[in-house]
């Protein structure tokens, strides 16, 4: 109930939204909440209330997680009032819209529907006004509805996003909506986190600066494989003792452990220590024997420095480690090459311009110190970390992942912008984003935002930028501008506070790792690896399977257009029926349904990621693609035509049946001649490989089979009205189809031509 008093302890989850009466030491991590895995210090001062959540330090948060100290607070909300349940409120209201995929397709649908009414009541009433029988013509105009409708299409559609969620498997992506990957692969801007997606989310220390020298450290991660590299190496053995004294600081004021999980380390603890833990390692030092800790004074955000005493051999010793400024004011001494001595101005110069050199490089600095106890000290904090000696200044790198800048060079080469959007400070996002190859110049914090109207706001996000310190609230402002905006927007997020804009985006990425259940149920698509250069390789796949849905469309639908086009001039012209309806729901039910189905599996197609983002406002079928299909389904259409006159001519008492069944059998093999023509929407075959898809030549030639079958077999010659051709027949068949794909393969070789030119150009 609001206004009980909770006692806050180590190891406690805050059962409610609270106002802290009393704090010592106490710190929570709230990452669920902010999305950064870096815990808190809490304060009780009050603060302003649209501060944003990771930097109000009088208030604790239900479903986080107390890591230190105790306090006492009094419960301000329960249930949906909390932050928790304002984010689920907010995750609540945002509504499913429909995919970019099925919106087109419904239009397509629509279209048409239009057109096979409109095809088929033209054609029944055409021959019926020029004499044929009412009831023939209704069943020819019937059959022409469904030549002309792609019926199969849906179930083509279906196997085809089915069988890709298989292939998302295999690039670390878990799809959770069947037109996910399609949805990706139409995707023009991508907001993502920086920890763990751009960055490896494991800090590794860098760089160690002592008044003796410079070391660099290699490795990465908390692999405790790596050395350091001395950068003044004359001064060596000297170099040697003060870093061999700053680590074994580091070691003894720790609290963090590594441990082996298949063949990868692991941190157990705080990051920053772990990194600290592994450069001991890496240079071999160790734990002084017969030490014993004594006391601790920990981290505060206030204190900004962290104290452990311990007892050995030669007494009592303090060992911190904090913030450089703060560690430096503290600081009388300096170890220089083995020895202590006085701290001078130059020393503190040299000091404040190292820790910042290393904080422009992106690095987190981290000053370590020691002093040594007399017994008669008084162990209060104020007054043992006082007069330390300096040991040096570490610069601790969050590395980016290796394959991060190129997967954002390849993001950018195909027209998707990458927006980042962290919980994390300014520099540090800006910093990042640089190293991974973001074109961002400026960072926007989120009070900054709700300074801006929508309009204001849209013109920044037209700009290069990152944007940082967010609320719920403004992930979901940015994601709802940029939809405004005309964008298909894919949002990565990890924690609870990232669901509502998980859910409002066109594709919600979850981490699979380090994701909340939440932010998995609130999305399309579970990274699990965690990586973004996997949301690279997802939209490749989003992207084929797009081409794929468009060539078994543009492949039905020509084929379809040669059939009305076959069937309209005949009907005419006077002529008797060319196809019979039995024949044209052979066709379209039987031959060309498999045939699309193995047009779906086809690979990805050369230069793919080389093309602008794919426009929503497009249609499915543009007015290069209407052409394509009006030219080689007219060819297939006056080509069947002419098959059926030439053998209608000739003087035969089966001249009829025999005419017709050239007529369908020869349709049959242009089309799959034809669907040659569409396993490249752009590329020559050369380009594709002429077998690289085995499960089109194998329809082909089954449905080739089935034809033979349906010639030859007896009983199938009933049911299918057909007489059994000749080999001269095959031949004739054969030498009309082939045209149809030279003809297209030489256009597609001409334009391949141009297009490698050009990008040779710009190279």
């Amino acid at each position: 109930m609001p206004g009980d008093i909770v006692l806050l302890r180590t190891g406690d989850r805050v059962p409610a939204d609270l106002r802290l009466l009393e704090s010592r030491e106490l710190r929570i991590d709230e990452s669920s909440l902010t999305g950064e895995s870096s815990p808190v210090a809490k304060q009780t001062p009050p603060v302003p209330e649209n501060t944003p959540l990771a930097e109000r330090r009088s208030a604790a948060w239900m479903s986080t997680a107390i890591c230190h100290g105790s306090g006492t607070g009094v419960v301000v909300a329960t249930g949906m009032q909390t932050e928790i349940g304002r984010i689920a409120q907010i995750t609540k209201a945002v509504t499913d819209e429909r995919t970019p995929l099925q919106k087109k397709l419904n239009r397509l649908g629509r279209q048409l529907g239009v057109i096979a009414v409109a095809v088929s009541t033209l054609v029944a009433a055409a021959g019926w006004w020029l004499g044929r029988p009412a009831l023939e013509m209704f069943m020819t105009g019937v059959s022409l509805a469904v030549a002309v409708v792609p019926e199969g299409l849906p179930a083509v559609v279906t196997i085809t996003l089915a069988l890709g969620i298989r292939a998302m498997i295999r690039r670390r992506a878990l799809l959770r909506t069947l037109s996910a990957a399609e949805t990706l692969g139409s995707a023009t801007v991508i907001c993502t986190d920086k920890t763990g997606t751009l960055t490896q989310n494991e800090m590794t220390l860098r760089e160690v600066w002592l008044r003796s020298g410079t070391w660099s450290a290699t490795g990465t991660g908390y692999d405790p494989e790596g050395a350091f590299e001395i950068n003044s190496p004359e001064a060596g053995d000297q170099q040697s003792a003060d870093l061999d004294a700053l680590l074994t600081t580091g070691l003894l004021c720790n609290h963090a452990e590594l441990a082996r999980e298949g063949d990868r380390w692991i941190a157990i603890g705080e990051p920053t220590e772990a990194a600290l833990l592994t450069a001991a390692e890496k240079a071999l030092a160790t734990r002084p024997a017969d030490c014993k800790l004594v006391r601790e004074f920990p981290f505060s955000s206030a204190r900004k420095r962290m104290t452990v005493l311990v007892q050995g051999a030669d007494g009592t010793i303090a060992h911190v480690k904090g913030a450089p400024e703060i560690i430096l004011e503290r600081c009388t001494r300096i170890f220089d090459a083995g020895v202590q001595r006085e701290l001078t101005a130059e020393d503190r110069s040299l000091v404040s311009e190292a820790y910042q050199r290393f904080a422009r490089q992106g690095l987190r600095t981290l000053a370590l110190a020691r002093r040594s106890l007399s017994p008669d000290l008084a162990e209060d904090p104020d007054v043992v970390e006082s007069e330390l000696s300096l040991l040096g200044v570490v610069g601790i790198l969050d590395p980016p992942r290796p394959e991060v800048a190129g997967a954002i060079a390849l993001a950018q080469d195909a027209g998707i912008r990458v927006l980042m959007i962290t919980g994390d400070a300014a520099a540090t996002a800006l910093t990042i984003a640089g190293r991974v190859g973001l074109r961002a110049q400026s960072a926007m914090s989120g009070p900054q935002l709700d300074s801006l109207d929508d309009a204001a706001l849209r013109a920044v996000l037209d700009e290069e930028v990152v944007v940082s310190r967010v609320t719920p609230e403004h992930k979901l402002r940015i994601v709802s501008l940029l939809q405004d905006m005309g964008h298909v927007v894919a949002m990565t997020g990890d924690g609870v506070n990232d669901a509502p804009a998980l859910k409002k985006a066109d594709v919600g990425i979850a981490m699979g790792i380090r994701g909340t259940e939440v932010a998995k149920g609130a999305s399309d698509m579970v990274l699990i690896d965690d990586n973004f250069a996997s949301i690279v390789g997802a939209v490749e796949e989003g992207r084929r399977q797009y081409d794929n849905i468009q060539k078994f469309v543009r492949y039905l639908l020509s084929s379809n257009t040669g059939e009305v086009t076959a069937i309209l001039i005949n009907i005419l012209l006077g002529g008797p029926l060319i196809l019979l309806p039995v024949q044209i729901l052979w066709m379209n039910l039987v031959t060309d349904g498999v045939t699309s189905v193995a047009l779906g599996l086809e690979p990805v197609e050369p230069g793919v990621m080389e093309r602008a983002a794919i426009n929503q406002r497009e249609p499915m079928l543009d007015r290069r693609s209407v052409l394509t299909i009006l030219g080689l389904g007219g060819y297939i259409g006056i080509a069947t035509l002419l098959l059926f006159q030439y053998y209608l001519a000739a003087d035969d008492p089966s001249a009829l049946a025999r005419a017709q069944t050239l007529a369908f059998t020869g349709i049959i093999v242009m089309e799959k001649v034809n669907v040659f023509n569409f396993r490249a929407l752009r590329a020559p075959l050369s380009a594709v490989g002429w077998w690289s898809n085995r499960w089109v030549t194998l329809a082909v030639v089954s449905m080739l089979g089935l034809q033979l079958a349906a010639v030859y077999v007896p009983f199938m010659q009933r049911a299918l009205h057909t007489v059994a051709l000749s080999a001269f027949d095959w031949m004739v068949m054969l030498a009309v189809a082939v045209p149809l794909l030279v003809a297209s393969e030489t256009v597609k070789r001409l334009g391949w031509r141009r297009r490698t030119s050009t990008r040779s150009a710009a190279i």
